[in-house]
């Protein structure tokens, strides 16, 4: 359960103690005079620091504004009964997929044949800590000046969901759709009926649950699907179709966007936003390699593309392609770019600590002890490193430019193809 706290009510009631405490007792000075006091005053010094402790991480709690506090709980407890729920063992699962991303053990052509194994693994070790750390939208966002990250987040849906062209009540295809974030947010915004797929069905299940739980249980609905065959879905028979940093999990982006073509209307619309190389990538430049296979292997991506072969794809299969541009060289205005969530830092009250040296192996310290006293499972502490590894490749794509989220396409079928 989420740990809710009235913060000001705690807060009082604690202070009110302290006062009440402190007017009792002697505080002492130093270690020694502390160790000479009477056992009650030891005691009641004891507990005052406790509350102490207690008090600031509730001030951390409310400042951060994200309930740090309650969704690390929620997620320990979700941990601790993955395995058993889930008919999985973390431990195996992960050093397979790493094995996947071993080159001389596997390959890239065995890899992207392998696509499916590789995607499902990979949603199923990292579903939880994404929400976790990142909330319910995987994606990524720049922000505007005045934005929260949550705001920009939406900012980013909402503009793809308008480019569509829908109208309420219209039929839409969330192609990934993760657990669901965008999918309810763009069926609030349009009032469509969002269908959306999705390879994994622990994403189905968690998706269906918060779709109910935000009351769209009849407008957004989460299925269980291979979007290189959507066979479940008849020809034309979407009104608008999206996809948000999902299609680059495709071993190639022809088979998933000539799906896209089949399920869509003549004359109705499909926008995405896919994880590209830029120009700017080298291939004989060894750190930009180090960056691509970084993001690869802590990101479940068989294979990466440029944006040209992303929009030769899309035209080859028979889309018009309305316009094509990266908006990670958007002007934010002096804003936050959308990479910087990402980069480390060495404040601990902030997402990106676990990030910096320290924070990363402060975090792997601490899943290592969890694993040793069995709160979480055996290899959560091995998922923490693959997804740190992402994160650092994502950062640093971002950062030289080399790599770009959000590579914006917008395209329409014709409306004389059936």
């Amino acid at each position: 359960p989420t740990l809710n706290f009235n913060f000001k009510r705690v807060l009082s009631k604690m202070l009110n103690s302290f006062t009440n405490q402190l007017s009792k007792i002697k505080l002492p000075n130093n270690f020694d005079a502390f160790m000479k006091s009477e056992k009650q005053d030891q005691l009641a010094v004891v507990g005052i620091a406790g509350a102490s402790v207690v008090a600031t991480a509730l001030v951390v709690n409310s400042l951060y504004g994200t309930n740090p506090l309650g969704r690390t709980w929620e997620i320990m407890t979700t941990f601790s009964s993955q395995e058993k729920k889930r008919n999985i063992q973390v431990n195996d699962w992960i050093d397979k997929y790493n094995d996947l991303h071993d080159d001389e053990k596997v390959g890239l052509d065995n890899r992207n044949e392998s696509y499916t194994t590789l995607v499902n693994a990979y949603y199923e070790l990292a579903t939880l800590f994404y929400e976790w750390g990142w909330g319910q939208c995987f994606h990524f966002a720049y922000q505007l000046p005045g934005e929260t990250f949550k705001q920009a987040i939406a900012r980013h849906e909402y503009y793809v969901a308008g480019r569509l062209g829908v109208s309420s009540g219209d039929k839409v295809l969330d192609c990934g759709c993760g657990i669901g974030g965008p999918m309810r947010n763009i069926a609030k915004f349009t009032n469509a009926q969002i269908t959306g797929v999705t390879l994994n069905d622990y994403q189905v299940q968690r998706g269906n649950e918060l779709n109910a739980a935000a009351g769209l249980a009849g407008r957004a609905r989460s299925v269980q699907s291979d979007f290189m065959k959507l066979a479940a879905f008849e020809d034309n028979s979407f009104d608008g179709v999206y996809a948000i940093e999902a299609t680059c999990h495709a071993p190639q982006r022809e088979g998933v966007y000539s799906q896209i073509f089949r399920v869509l209307k003549p004359g109705r619309i499909f926008a995405c936003y896919e994880w590209c190389l830029t120009p700017k990538y080298d291939k004989n430049n060894e750190l930009h390699r180090t960056i691509k296979k970084k993001i690869e292997e802590g990101d479940g991506l068989p294979d990466m593309a440029t944006q040209q072969e992303c929009v030769d794809a899309l035209t080859s299969v028979g889309f018009e392609l309305i316009e094509a541009r990266d908006m990670a060289l958007d002007n934010t205005y002096g804003a936050d770019p959308w990479w910087l969530p990402l980069y480390p830092s060495n404040n601990p009250f902030t997402f990106r600590f676990q990030l910096s040296p320290l924070g990363m192996a402060t975090t792997r310290a601490i899943l290592w002890f969890m694993e040793l006293i069995r709160a979480v499972p055996s290899g959560t502490y091995k998922v923490q490193v693959m997804l740190q590894q992402g994160g650092w490749g994502c950062a640093q794509g971002g950062y030289t430019g080399t790599f770009t989220p959000m590579w914006l396409m917008v395209a329409r079928k014709p409306l004389n193809k059936k």
